[in-house]
């Protein structure tokens, strides 16, 4: 890959978006750029408090901006985005018109995810209100349901299952170079 690239990892809360794009940054020796650290640094609060002060309109407008300008920078990068991110704005269609952009769909099954996500409800605060497994299993899988249309419009799609982080980095590479 001559040209800049940015790659664009993308799926559900507890795919590893963040682990997996922050170890594919080092193996590629690129930037690294979580789009909710990036939203948190531009609004000076955390997401949790953007939503609670603002709502989630106005959280949705400001990821897009924030996805914009991140996406205009000249650099290589692995960027991770939001699990809603895709889901708003024609995100995916901005994604997929741009040349440089790859755009890769972590697609973890609703059982793995449950088992991800079931010790970490107190630091997602989408799951605060849940409180047994088979209830995170439902809202998991409506969600996943809503979402996957947007999720698999990714220029590419890996299959997450119990591979270590370094076995995903291994496949994206092979993916894309």
């Amino acid at each position: 890959m001559k040209m800049a690239f940015k790659i664009v990892l993308l799926g559900y809360m507890g795919s590893g978006k963040t682990t997996v794009g922050k170890e594919l940054a080092k193996t590629l020796s690129v930037k690294f750029v979580d789009l909710d650290k990036e939203i948190e640094r531009l609004e000076n609060k955390s997401i949790p408090q953007i939503f609670k002060d603002h709502g989630d309109i106005y959280f949705r407008k400001k990821e897009k901006l924030a996805l914009e300008d991140v996406l205009n920078s000249k650099n290589n990068m692995v960027l991770s985005l939001g699990g809603g991110t895709p889901c708003y704005y024609d995100s995916m269609n901005y994604l997929n018109n741009k040349d440089e952009v790859h755009s890769i769909y972590l697609d973890v099954s609703t059982a793995n995810l449950v088992k991800r996500l079931g010790s970490e409800k107190s630091r997602r605060p989408m799951l605060s209100g849940i409180n047994t497994e088979q209830e995170l299993q439902h809202f998991l899988g409506k969600h996943l349901f809503e979402r996957r249309p947007y999720y698999q419009q990714a220029k590419q799609t890996l299959k997450v299952g119990e591979e270590s982080v370094e076995e995903q980095v291994n496949k994206i590479v092979a993916l894309l170079f």
